[in-house]
């Protein structure tokens, strides 16, 4: 009976394992895509942008700064967490990013997801949201065995 218990506790460790690897995927590439379609277009904010109000302290860094600043974090966390390189402070620097975006973005757009992703209706929080969900774990879970620096338990 003592092997039949280690090999589903192994198997529950491998399956807990592969969750956290696609977690870490799925964000990472999510965050790496964002930052790069911000810092494509220029070290200057957009004018949609500029006009948006940020919580103290980055009201202090401009539109232009902030725009360069969470276009470099998405870029450098999400490909981190995308290796599984410091997953745990990755997660915990992109959940600050996403966030403020929810809080001068997102917010006052509304409960919007998936299926209007493409459209202005699709800006809302419900993306956002799972993807912090997704980091939240992560930050609490560790990367997991299949990452280059698996965080400690």
């Amino acid at each position: 009976m003592s092997s039949l218990h280690f090999w589903h506790a192994k198997l529950i460790v491998n399956l807990r394992d592969l969750g956290l690897l696609a977690l870490r995927l799925w964000a990472g590439q999510e965050f790496l895509l964002a930052g790069y379609t911000k810092l494509s277009g220029g070290i200057h904010a957009p004018e949609w942008f500029s006009g948006l109000s940020f919580p103290f302290p980055l009201s202090l860094l401009g539109a232009d700064l902030n725009w360069v600043v969470a276009g470099t974090g998405e870029i450098v966390f999400g490909f981190a967490l995308l290796i599984g390189f410091y997953s745990r402070l990755a997660a915990l620097g992109l959940l600050f990013i996403t966030f403020v975006a929810i809080y001068t973005v997102h917010f006052d757009l509304g409960w919007a997801g998936w299926n209007q992703i493409d459209t202005e209706a699709g800006l809302g929080f419900k993306v956002p949201l799972m993807l912090a969900l997704m980091l939240f774990t992560i930050l609490t879970q560790g990367s997991g065995r299949y990452s280059v620096k698996e965080s400690s338990p």
